[in-house]
């Protein structure tokens, strides 16, 4: 059988989900010993915890727990990230094939396997094909809500996904999709051949494995060939049923390829300042609009990234333990000076210089970890 692990992949992946939304420590997910908590112990709610992806100090190796030095480990670096994900994409695929086997000894075509298709592949875009692109487990979609829409906003900024066209067919896919099942739906149940009276429910008139038409195609197709034009309506049952599931489908799996292009930043279309007018003044569209959201959503991502003064930040800033010769920012009245370990204080300087938050470990925490 195909289909033989996705019984006890998904149940470990369950269990471990179940174990790390609950109690789980914090993850160093950058990899910069910022943890980002988690856990519904601590602090968080239904919606802002996640299963935090695994640390950025990972990367792709594969990290399961006898590779750590303990527990803790583990769970600081964001190893059920990496256990979850792997047993649910196994048990997803082999749950595909069980569709597909049970289609073909039941004698049916294999259509079911075909549609759950897409799923399967959008999920393995944002957890496998997506972090093998940008080369970390880190750049995984987190599993929680908040942590979705982070991913979400995260993605737009460095790849302008709303400008790639395998996503616009993914929108059209997903939304047509809906539109056509709210139509097809309402025309059905508007169509039906009543069996009862006017008491009772029109639905208590089908019996299952009836031969009769259970609704009037006739003048559903009539109903919808006036409403919109003769022919905008299907006029057979079965390629319209077989459009109602190819259309979400094909735009999900396009969805799946854009993600899958974009890991490896083969990015949205770019059409900042493509308009001008005769004296090269640049005339904004939407694409300027578009790309000066990209660059704020990407600015306050990049949370290592300290471009604040020292002295206006909101807790003590930490010591400084590096061995470039550059090495302490004072602040003296917003005004900033480089020291020199010889020859003391420079002139002063218009801004600050921006620090990267890995020459800002804390001293607590250089146990162990090698000096930059």
């Amino acid at each position: 059988m195909v289909w033989c692990f996705d019984d006890p992949d998904l149940i470990d992946r369950n269990f471990c989900i179940y174990y790390r939304l609950h109690c789980c420590p914090p993850v160093d997910i950058d990899g910069i010993r910022e943890p980002v908590s988690g856990s519904l112990l601590y602090g968080n709610n239904i919606i802002s915890g996640a299963i935090i992806p695994t640390s950025a100090a990972i990367g792709l190796h594969f990290y399961p727990i006898w590779e750590a030095a303990s527990v803790d480990e583990w769970l600081y670096n964001g190893g059920p990230y990496e256990l979850i994900v792997l047993h649910f994409l196994l048990g997803v695929a082999c749950y595909m094939g069980r569709e597909w086997e049970l289609s073909f000894r039941l004698g049916m075509r294999p259509w079911i396997a075909v549609a759950y298709s897409a799923p399967v592949a959008a999920a393995t875009a944002v957890f496998l094909i997506y972090p093998i692109g940008q080369g970390s487990f880190s750049d995984g979609m987190p599993l929680g809500i908040s942590g979705t829409f982070n991913f979400m906003i995260v993605f737009q900024a460095e790849h302008n996904i709303l400008m790639h066209p395998f996503h616009m067919l993914g929108v059209a896919g997903v939304f047509g999709g809906s539109l056509f099942s709210a139509m097809h739906g309402s025309l059905v149940t508007s169509s039906l051949i009543r069996e009862t009276t006017e008491n009772e429910s029109a639905n208590a008139g089908y019996r299952f494995g009836q031969e009769e038409e259970t609704y009037n195609i006739v003048a559903a197709h009539g109903y919808f060939g006036r409403l919109i034009f003769q022919y905008a309506s299907f006029n057979n049952s079965r390629s319209l049923h077989f459009f109602l599931a190819a259309w979400p489908v094909v735009g999900i799996w396009f969805t799946a390829l854009g993600i899958s292009t974009m890991a490896f930043n083969l990015n949205g279309f770019n059409f900042n300042q493509s308009v001008v007018d005769s004296q090269g003044r640049v005339i904004n569209t939407w694409a300027d609009i578009i790309n000066r959201a990209n660059l704020g959503m990407e600015v306050m991502h990049e949370r290592n990234a300290h471009n604040f003064p020292l002295d206006l930040a909101a807790v003590e800033a930490p010591s400084i333990n590096t061995e470039a010769k550059w090495f302490m920012i004072e602040s003296q009245r917003h005004s900033f000076h480089l020291v020199d370990p010889i020859v003391g204080p420079t002139a002063p300087l218009a801004k600050p210089p921006v620090m990267q938050s890995s020459y800002l470990l804390p001293d607590e925490h250089q146990d162990g970890v090698e000096t930059i």
